[in-house]
Formats: structure tokens, C-alpha cells, sequence
């Protein structure tokens, strides 16, 4: 099936996707530290050749992996157990196209290894919804990076918030999404962003704390944007 739109050379886009069957894609942290070496060794005009993949899985900090110009900005990501979210700007031509059928090659191939498998691992074509307006393109930094609060809290959006303490210090230890960035907590995982390609909402760390936070607090009766 064909998107409602093309993807544009300077617009921002919610990319997303779920393991086929809705199994788990992501069964372990080092599933998870995986993807996250690999959105930043995907997202570039280089080949990943599979001594490309072993050198960074040696040790080697990925800001000193060579992958040549980056073909889309990653401005958040969120990586769950059968899911993951990603905050994308288009820098080249076909960029986000190039860039996501590298990072899904490469991660099926080496989870279909691991697990003795064969075939798809996510549910087809990746998923995309154009960042049309501020608001929406705002209010994803949160959607995105909220996504773990189900892990401790599965009925927030519609019952709200029991522990807020026990949410937050989640939130701030859950090292699979871009969250610990945007509290400034200096990590290698950081060289995966390009926050430079994107609005500065969030200048400061309280800023992004607070804007978290009145997603957090919101009263169930409240809509929101999904």
C-alpha cells in the first residue's frame, strides 16, 4: 500500500514500527544496545559491511566509526520490547527510505542469526506520519519518549499517573531511548543524534523536564494526540 505523501528533502517525519506478529524484536538490552549502535552506523552515505558491524561491536566508540555523510538527522528514538519509535528529518534524497532499509537489514539479519530464524522480523514496510505543524512535531518528544511509562504504569493514558517519583526515575534510567539526552547526561549514545537539525525547543534541561511532565500530569478526561 502507498503513503499518503512522499518524503521531502527538510521535513520531519514519525517513523515507526512493531515485529510481525507483534512478537518481541527486542528480547534482551543487548537487542536493544544493538539497534541503537546500528541507528547511528546505518544513518550515512557509506556501505555497513559486515566488518563495519563487527568493529563496532568490538569496543570501539561509534562516534569514531567511519560511515561517511548522514542521509537523515534522528532527532529521538524510543526502542521497546516489540516496537520502536524514531524522530527522522530527510537531509538527502530518498534518505529516510535508504536509511531505514539499511538499519532493518542489518538488525533482522543478525536477530534471525541469533535466534536460528528465518524471514521478516517487523510487520512490512516501516510506518510514517509527516510532522506537518509545530505543535505535532513538539508534542512528539514526548510521545516518543514516553513510551516506557507503560512498563511500570500500563494504564496511564486513560487512569493516569499512581507513582510520578517512581515514573520519572524510569524515565531517567531507561537507556534505550534519546531521553538521558535531553537531560544532558553526556553518553557515547549521544553522537546519534543530530539535535542541530532541529527546532531548539528544549534549550535548557528544565525545559524539556517541564514539558515531560505536563504530559505526565494530564487529567484522563483530557484528549490526546495520538
Amino acid at each position: 500500500m502507498s503513503r499518503p505523501f512522499s518524503f521531502s528533502e527538510g521535513e520531519y517525519y514519525h517513523v515507526f514500527n512493531r515485529g510481525v506478529e507483534k512478537r518481541q524484536v527486542f528480547t534482551n538490552p543487548n537487542d536493544k544496545y544493538r539497534f541503537q549502535k546500528l541507528l547511528y552506523l546505518c544513518n550515512g552515505t557509506n556501505a555497513v559491511h559486515l566488518s563495519t558491524v563487527r568493529e563496532i561491536f568490538s569496543g570501539i566508540p561509534i562516534y569514531k566509526i567511519e560511515r561517511g555523510q548522514p542521509i537523515i538527522a534522528l532527532g529521538v528514538y524510543c526502542i521497546m520490547s516489540s516496537h520502536f519509535h524514531l524522530l527522522v528529518r530527510e537531509l538527502t534524497v530518498n534518505g529516510i527510505s535508504q536509511f531505514m532499509q539499511k538499519l532493518i537489514t542489518a538488525y533482522t539479519m543478525y536477530f534471525n542469526i541469533r535466534n536460528q530464524r528465518t524471514g521478516s522480523l517487523f510487520e512490512g514496510r516501516f510506518r510514517a506520519r509527516h510532522a506537518h505543524n509545530d505543535e505535532y512535531l513538539k508534542y512528539l518528544y514526548s510521545y516518543i519518549h514516553l513510551n516506557p511509562v507503560e512498563h511500570i504504569e500500563p494504564a496511564w493514558k486513560n487512569k493516569g499517573i499512581k507513582n510520578m517519583r517512581k515514573v520519572n526515575n524510569y524515565l531517567q534510567n531507561y537507556q534505550h531511548s534519546s531521553f538521558p539526552d535531553y537531560l544532558k547526561i553526556k553518553r557515547p549514545e549521544s553522537a546519534i543524534l543530530m539535535p542541530g537539525q532541529f527546532p531548539n525547543y528544549f534549550e535548557e534541561k528544565s525545559n524539556f523536564i517541564n514539558e515531560v511532565a505536563s504530559w505526565l500530569e494530564f487529567q484522563p478526561e483530557q484528549p490526546m494526540l495520538y
